[in-house]
């Protein structure tokens, strides 16, 4: 146990807590900027199994933060890529490594068998399909999101409010790494806080991250933080499906035109844009589908569409990733 001495001879870990990490099992989503300081930092505290899922591959414009990976891992799977590292550092891991995308369709799977849940993903599609996931099935959520010098991570769920209660709406745009840029360390920093957040968690440690949210402006070199224990789930809440989820019955609006997306989400879904909706006098009486990439447009179409008196309504981030 030499690993671990140093962690072992803080009371508030001890044997006790050193065995209950090794016991534990984490879902980490995401292997990029966030999730790659978290799955260097849960596998160096001696978490015994970890499930790592991302679908993507490892490029050389991820390497300036996402230091887990080198050149030589350049093409393949982050999943992989990222178990291969762990292991060379801590053989004794149980480290799952899946090459594929979180959706609606596996996400109650996947959170079924974790301890605790870490939303590293780059899609808000993902981090409510966690939230919502992990709130129906009472597992902690520890959630970060990481953008140019600015982030936030907090504890979610498990008894404590999700990520709806926070964040009830979407931002009005949306913006990655690859179009507004990020810091590395920015993102370092936050995906090491949200490792420090699920120990915690697993531990059992007080006060608990449940409830609580960090806040970095580092453009600024400014930190805060703030419990939001008390905060109320909002009243209605627009969920994200899968594809496979769609049925016949559904009336699936494609918000992208065909030179955004060539494919349609399902053979009977139709073209519309946000803006001609309300002309379109769809059906009140079944579940309307709306779709575009990262789910943000698709939002704003349903929230168009609630205020119009549409009710059954759902959202389909086509393009969305981890």
């Amino acid at each position: 146990m030499s690993r671990y001495t140093r962690q072992m001879i803080l009371p508030e870990v001890g044997a006790e807590g050193q065995a209950r990490l090794a016991g534990a099992h984490v879902l980490v989503v995401g292997a990029g900027g966030l999730g790659c300081p978290v799955l260097q930092y849960l596998g160096g505290a001696g978490v015994g199994r970890i499930t790592i899922l991302d679908g993507d591959r490892v490029e050389e414009s991820n390497l300036h933060r996402q230091v887990l990976y080198a050149m030589t891992d350049i093409g393949a799977t982050k999943a992989d890529a990222a178990r291969a590292r762990l292991l060379a550092a801590n053989p004794a891991l149980k480290i799952d490594a899946r090459a594929a995308h979180l959706d609606a369709a596996n996400a109650a799977g996947l959170v079924a068998e974790a301890d605790l849940v870490v939303d590293a993903a780059d899609s808000f599609a993902v981090s409510y399909i966690l939230s919502d996931e992990c709130l129906r099935q009472g597992k902690i959520l520890i959630s970060a999101s990481a953008l140019g010098q600015s982030g936030y991570a907090g504890g979610f769920c498990g008894g404590g409010p999700s990520l709806r209660a926070v964040f009830p709406d979407l931002p009005a745009q949306a913006a990655t790494c690859a179009t507004a840029g990020v810091m590395g360390p920015a993102v370092g920093m936050i995906g090491a806080l949200q490792a420090q957040l699920a120990l915690k968690a697993l531990l059992g440690h007080q006060p608990s991250p449940q409830g609580q949210l960090f806040i970095f402006r580092l453009e600024d070199l400014q930190v805060s933080s703030f419990r939001f224990d008390g905060a109320e789930e909002p009243e209605t809440a627009l969920s994200f499906i899968a594809a496979a989820q769609i049925t016949p019955e559904d009336t699936v609006i494609e918000l992208r035109d065909a030179s955004e997306a060539p494919e349609l989400p399902a053979p009977q879904a139709r073209r519309i844009p946000r803006a001609g909706l309300m002309a379109a006098d769809l059906p009140r009486g079944q579940r309307i589908v709306l779709c575009c990439r990262t789910g943000l447009r698709a939002w704003g179409a349903a929230s168009d569409l609630q205020q119009a008196g549409y009710g059954n309504l759902a959202l389909l981030a086509a393009g969305s990733s981890t």
